[in-house]
């Protein structure tokens, strides 16, 4: 074959994976987000809690500095719900979130096949009964296939909006409300993110969300639990609190409306509250330098041809986490990833999540004890997980991959990470589609 200068100017550059030179010299590596942004005003928090003597928010040498209290009404406010209460995990967070709509034994709790494992275990340690629905190319629960798995024990509807991007709350709202189901928001991978203008947490019954370290804010652990009502709350506090309801609450939520109950200690100390507090002052600027970072890339590569995004419900209230695209095949996918990496640009599958029905624990049904409630009814006992409960789920996860970002990139590092998808996406999509000799 002749060459042309022409042709030989537009021959793309090879692949470092294949010999060729990467974009970037030294790799971009993605960080968690909420201790890039610890200063002095975290430190300030925690001095005044050590210099209180008074690390139990209830109690202590002296006046507690109030910094849980405090923490949970600028959350609330920020949330554009009434109330909110911290606790010490997000997965504590689930649970009381739970006891707060009242979730036991017999219920059914449906809940995305790809979450994390929190999810499956909170419904489990209530009694109840997880019931897994397909993802879409959201990543997120499929309102297509959630009515399907409706029955008469279908009690309440699990949203997690994962990876930052938030789910399609109108569609399921709307199967949730014609079917009288109660709605839990799952923030913990999204906080900071928005529908159609709305916080996520605001929309449902409930919502509960995780400030372990690699969300969007951080004290390394944390969580939060918040709503619009009242009586919800009053359950999941006195949840989170071996049963009692405190004057803090009680100024807040109003007299008692229920006796005391059997519960669990959830409680968050000061130390935390102050660092969170710290951090939820600047969760705006969070948000806003992560979501700068993935517009200038979804700029970027927004001609290259044939690229497909992962779909955004709502692209605007997106927190930006990261971009992914739909490479067609597994094969294609791992290929792209491998070439990304050798580009020194930080690529992966959808990640910060399982696929729950393939757990051996969820296969196996194993709970704390075997008479545990959750597997031992007729409907327990019928239900089956494994790969035949969620094929969709796992085709997208194998095809989807994409680039991780951080707040804290550059100009040039996300002309870096285009330049990396402009330089290898095109490439592998054409070896894809070559006939295998």
């Amino acid at each position: 074959m002749l060459w042309s200068r022409r042709s030989f100017l537009a021959a793309p550059a090879a692949l470092a994976l294949e010999g060729g030179t990467p974009v970037r010299t030294k790799p971009l590596r993605p960080r968690h987000y909420g201790p890039l942004y610890y200063d002095d005003s975290e430190w300030r928090m925690l001095a005044e809690v050590f210099q209180a003597r008074s690390p139990f928010r209830f109690a202590g040498f002296e006046k507690p500095p109030q910094k849980v209290a405090t923490l949970e009404r600028e959350w609330a406010a920020k949330m554009g719900v009434k109330y909110a209460l911290a606790v010490n995990s997000g997965t504590s967070a689930l649970q009381a979130a739970l006891a707060g709509l009242g979730i036991g034994p017999g219920d059914e709790v449906i809940v995305p096949a790809w979450t994390w494992h929190s999810c499956w275990h909170a419904v489990v340690l209530a009694g109840a009964l997880p019931v897994c629905a397909e993802i879409d190319e959201s990543f997120n629960l499929d309102p297509a296939r959630v009515e399907a798995l409706i029955t008469p024990q279908t009690k309440a509807l699990m949203c997690v909006h994962l990876q930052g991007n938030p789910a399609d709350m109108d569609r399921l709202l709307a199967v949730a409300r014609k079917h009288g189901l109660k709605v839990l928001e799952d923030v913990s991978q999204a906080v900071g993110a928005s529908y159609k203008g709305r916080p996520l947490g605001s929309m449902g019954d409930i919502a509960a969300a995780s400030l372990q370290v690699n969300k969007t804010i951080s004290a390394g652990e944390g969580g939060m639990v918040y709503s619009n009502d009242g009586t919800l709350m009053e359950r999941a506090v006195r949840y989170h609190d071996v049963g009692g309801y405190r004057p803090v609450h009680q100024e807040w939520l109003g007299a008692a409306r229920m006796d005391p109950m059997p519960g669990s200690n959830f409680r968050m100390t000061e130390f935390t509250g102050g660092v969170l507090l710290a951090q939820v002052r600047k969760l705006d600027r969070i948000v806003g330098d992560i979501r700068s970072v993935a517009k200038r890339v979804y700029e970027g590569i927004a001609d290259i041809e044939g690229l497909k995004t992962r779909r955004l419900p709502d692209p605007a209230g997106e927190l930006g986490a990261g971009v992914y695209v739909d490479l067609g095949t597994k094969e294609a996918r791992d290929r792209f990833l491998a070439a990304m990496r050798a580009e020194n640009v930080p690529a992966a599958g959808p990640s910060g999540s399982v696929v729950l029905p393939v757990q051996p624990y969820a296969e196996k049904k194993l709970t704390v004890h075997p008479a545990w409630p959750t597997f031992n009814s007729a409907r327990g006992r019928a239900v089956q997980y494994g790969v035949a409960a969620c094929p969709r789920t796992i085709d997208i996860l194998n095809r989807f991959g994409g680039v991780l970002l951080d707040p804290g990139y550059t100009e040039a590092d996300t002309r870096d990470v285009v330049a990396a998808f402009k330089k290898v996406y095109p490439q592998v999509r054409v070896q894809s589609a070559r006939p295998s000799a």
